[in-house]
């Protein structure tokens, strides 16, 4: 959520950055209305509770002078002055609510480093890292790869629950939990991480905190609760582990607090019917190893590096070429004020495919969720958040499929995951 202090004071610039960055138009007109009736409210609030305190005096005096008619008429009058301070409350009440509403639906300011353009045409590459194999047969994509090795079974997943589900088994289901728990061994050991587990329920204001809802409501799986209230399916651990600090002042001392959380995700894909139908790649539910940290304003581009380095670095150690490119303004998450987005070789598509975001959201999600840091006595500033996926899970075993595969459909194990996989050298076809 935007600074409202901001929106008071310079509403113009941060008019003109939205629409130029975000291609969003702020409702002005709403908010300056709005901010015109708070103004008035509580202007004839401060009026009323001034002149309730000197009448509050002026009572006080006339029972000291035994004068008890004065002072009687004097508390009526306070009587009123309390009636209406109680109906300007429910008004300011009430304004407030709609402010907070407004603010609810304008998606963060993107950092001025971010490059503008309108789609992921206009992404900037940063780096690319290893050379795509060249194979002297005709790879195959990994929905292949996994009906020949008998592992990997779309069609069950579908009679058992519906359409982009998959169930894996065998060695294959074992390769997909080695590669998870790989990843929460390199960022707890190498990383400084701090494993976190977490529910995959959350409530509302859960989903508020990181932005997910009002806005995206579509995209996610509800489970009703009672008629009052719903539960979410977690569509990324990003939601209860940043919101585990939702409501609280930490220490100085406590920044950079760096998690990393397994779990799975469930997403309702509602804007990408048609897009990535077959195989793995876009799924209602999926494994992430999700990296969240708590950042000193100063520092958080600082950590944003970091933690897009400690994703890239599964990949490098996998030695599964990829890319890493900076989001423009118009393929930017609502909440983020810059992404970086890792793509991973996936030869079976010869192209890349995005495996992580890693985001610096600035103070967007904590002014939401009211996570500050204490920086002197008695003041307080909001913290900056983070997070990125240190990988998504089900796209890091395509990637190992795909790149790892031999001309008789034979998978290799990679390097570093062969003591997670017992030692197994190969995956061979069923």
């Amino acid at each position: 959520m935007l600074d409202v202090q901001i929106l008071r004071n310079d509403i113009q610039t941060v008019t003109d950055k939205l629409i130029e960055r975000r291609n969003f138009t702020l409702d002005v007109n709403s908010f300056v209305t709005l901010e015109s009736e708070r103004k008035t409210v509580q202007s004839d609030t401060e009026s009323l509770q001034a002149q309730r305190n000197s009448i509050s005096k002026e009572i006080g005096h006339a029972k000291k002078s035994g004068d008890e008619a004065k002072a009687s008429e004097l508390m009526s009058q306070v009587s009123e002055f309390a009636d209406r301070l109680k109906s300007n409350e429910e008004k300011l009440g009430n304004i407030q609510e709609k402010i907070h509403a407004l603010l609810s639906e304008i998606p963060n300011v993107p950092n001025d480093s971010v490059p503008i353009g309108k789609a992921e045409e206009d992404n900037v590459e940063v780096k690319k890292v290893g050379i795509p194999r060249n194979y002297d047969f005709d790879p195959q994509d990994h929905v292949d790869l996994g009906e020949k090795l008998g592992a990997l079974d779309f069609e069950r997943a579908t009679k058992i629950t519906g359409s982009r589900f998959s169930v894996m088994m065998g060695a294959v289901a074992r390769l997909h939990r080695a590669l998870a728990q790989y990843m929460l061994d390199t960022h707890t050991s190498r990383h400084g991480y701090t494993e976190v587990y977490t529910p995959y329920l959350v409530n509302a204001e859960s989903l508020f905190g990181t932005g997910q809802l009002p806005k995206f409501e579509e995209d996610l799986f509800s489970v009703p609760l009672t008629d009052e209230q719903n539960f979410y399916l977690i569509p990324t651990a990003e939601v209860p582990v940043t919101n585990i600090y939702r409501g609280e002042i930490l220490s100085m001392e406590q920044l950079p607090t760096k998690f990393v959380c397994h779990t799975p995700c469930f997403r309702s894909e509602a804007g990408s019917y048609g897009r990535d139908t077959r195989g793995m790649i876009r799924q209602h539910q999926f494994d992430k190893v999700e990296l969240v940290q708590f950042a000193h304003p100063d520092h958080s581009y600082d950590q944003l590096e970091e933690l897009t380095g400690h994703a890239e670095s599964i990949l490098i150690d996998l030695e599964i070429p990829f890319r890493t490119v900076t989001l423009c303004t118009g393929d930017m998450g609502f909440s983020s004020a810059k992404t970086y987005d890792i793509e991973v070789w996936l030869p079976g598509q010869n192209a890349y495919r995005e495996i992580s975001s890693c985001s610096n959201f600035e103070a967007f999600q904590a002014r939401r969720m009211q996570t500050r840091f204490r920086v002197g006595k008695g003041k307080t500033e909001f913290v900056h958040t983070l997070n990125g996926s240190g990988l998504a899970v089900g796209r890091s075993l395509i990637a190992v499929l795909e790149n790892y595969q031999k001309q008789d459909g034979s998978i290799e194990i990679p390097t570093v995951l062969k003591p997670y996989m017992g030692g197994m050298e190969i995956i061979e076809p069923s």
